[in-house]
């Protein structure tokens, strides 16, 4: 039975509503319009991946939009990636910056308070797979958060702890038609093959969802315990990280590189890592990027922001 979206989901006021015409972001319109406290506001990116289908989702959302009496922006890839500053190279990051850079100007020219995506348990699983056959850390594994910011972007996700087919079973019962992307069965990408995987062991979901709630409570632990830094100052001395086990090491480091300006959203375990090995090994580079366009240097048993050249 599906529950009711209540304020601890996503708070009262004005929110961007990112809705591809699939099942999912459907339901979530749905479910947060039957709430009387919420003002809201679709985005919709028409990819130009999928022929006439990409359309066809574009004037599905445009309809369903204009039935329910809800606002929406509906805009092509092409338009908004012709606009990215900086677009990456690899085709799913640069349609992914494309999503954003569309909700954030929604959100900012209509004043609202962020954006809710979709994103429900089975994506939560299939992202906890994901991470744990690439190696990720404790914080990789505690998987997508509720509500994070990205960037200067506040995210809500209220649907993490709803299944796909509950979301299927609401829309079917009040009879709301969705449009299905074809391509979700592409095997081509590792998130589709793990999918159908889970698809087939439906055990599995409820494993790497424990496997979450572990890691998020491992992580709070490591946040409680973890020293605050003294001051948000450009150095951080090594024998300040090199005394600490590693996961509140790492914690600390990750802490002092948002502090001297790292993007907290880019920040991976890669990251970490690359910052704790400075820190523990004289024969690594003593001087390195991270993500946010900083440059850290190890001088003197200490790590240290510096600035770039030409800056």
């Amino acid at each position: 039975m599906m529950r009711r979206l209540s304020h601890e989901d996503l708070p009262p006021g004005r929110w961007c509503i990112g809705v591809s015409g699939g099942a999912d972001s459907v339901a979530l319109l749905r479910l947060l319009h039957a709430r009387g406290d919420l003002q809201l506001h679709v985005a919709h990116l028409d990819h130009q991946l999928r022929g006439d289908d990409s359309t066809g989702d574009a004037r599905f959302v445009a309809a369903l939009c204009t039935s329910m009496g809800i606002p929406a922006t509906i805009a092509l890839r092409s338009d908004i990636e012709s606009a990215l500053p900086d677009p990456p190279a690899n085709p799913s990051a640069r349609y992914r910056a494309a999503r954003l850079e569309l909700f954030r100007r929604v959100v900012r020219e209509h004043h609202l308070g962020g954006i809710a995506l979709a994103h429900h348990a089975d994506d939560q699983a299939e992202t906890i797979l994901q991470r744990l056959i690439r190696g990720s850390s404790i914080e990789g594994l505690c998987g997508m958060r509720p509500c994070t910011t990205i960037g200067d972007l506040p995210v809500y996700r209220p649907l993490l702890s709803i299944r796909r087919q509950t979301l299927r079973d609401y829309l079917t019962g009040i009879r709301q038609p969705w449009r299905e992307d074809a391509s979700n069965a592409s095997r081509h990408y590792l998130r589709n093959r793990l999918r159908q995987l889970l698809a087939g062991r439906p055990e599995l979901i409820d494993g790497l969802l424990r496997v979450a709630r572990a890691a998020q409570s491992v992580r709070q632990w490591v946040s409680d315990v973890t020293p605050a830094l003294a001051t948000a100052t450009a150095d951080m001395p090594i024998a300040q990280l090199t005394a600490l086990p590693e996961p509140i090491s790492r914690e600390l480091a990750r802490r002092w590189l948002i502090g001297v300006g790292a993007a907290e959203a880019s920040l991976d375990g890669r990251s970490i890592g690359r910052l704790l090995e400075m820190a523990t090994d004289a024969a690594s580079p003593g001087r390195q990027d991270f993500p946010g366009g900083i440059r850290i240097a190890r001088r003197s048993g200490r790590l240290r922001r510096v600035q770039l050249a030409g800056i």
